[in-house]
């Protein structure tokens, strides 16, 4: 297989495994994004803080569909998957860089505990997209693995939302931003805490 055969074989995994997240699986992990990485999400995806949840899942789609080629899809993976993949790190430990499926089958338990089945394969597709050193292996789990293979998906026909928001619009926005901050801190800490007792129970 060429390389660019390879990469597109991987962006089409990719794709899947972020139409295999449920809208509210999504949105958990928007809400639940540092300041910075979700700052960085509303630029590939284009929607601004405070936009209502839909419009921000919509673009997140959206963007995905048109960013095969520049890129954009990757981008999003980074960004949504980076705690996942952090956690998977760790857990690996000294093998990280290019685990056994051996390996990977004894921490992605504890992963897919702290985070979901849905995101854990999004962050592996991920990780393949980058062209780690086990990459072979994780594209095997997700092709044929009873556990972690992603299922067949439908293409979703989204189209954005796009107009000048009224000042009512804008005053609610406002509300929201604030509702989100105090959303996203609370979850944040329920994260970090799974995350913490996890690590107790390995």
């Amino acid at each position: 297989m060429t390389n660019v055969k390879a990469r597109i074989a991987a962006l089409g995994l990719l794709d899947r495994a972020l139409a295999n997240l449920a809208d509210d699986e999504l949105l958990t992990v928007i809400q639940t994004l540092p300041e910075d990485h979700l700052t960085a999400l509303g630029k590939v995806a284009g929607f601004e803080e405070g936009a209502a949840d839909g419009d921000q899942i919509d673009a997140v789609r959206a963007a995905a569909k048109a960013g095969r080629i520049n890129g954009d899809l990757e981008r999003l993976g980074l960004v949504l998957t980076d705690a996942c993949l952090a956690d998977c790190i760790t857990a690996l430990g000294d093998h990280a860089d290019n685990p056994t499926e051996e390996q990977l089958s004894e921490v992605l338990p504890g992963i897919v505990e702290t985070h979901g089945l849905h995101l854990t394969q999004f962050m592996l597709a991920s990780v393949v997209v980058g062209e780690a050193p086990a990459s072979p292996t994780l594209v095997r789990l997700l092709k044929h693995d009873e556990t972690y293979a992603l299922p067949a998906t439908e293409e979703r026909d989204i189209v954005p939302k796009l107009h000048a928001p009224s000042a009512e619009e804008e005053a609610e926005r406002e509300a929201i931003r604030e509702r989100r901050k105090a959303d996203r801190k609370r979850k944040q800490a329920e994260q970090a805490a799974r995350r913490a007792q996890s690590a107790k129970r390995t």
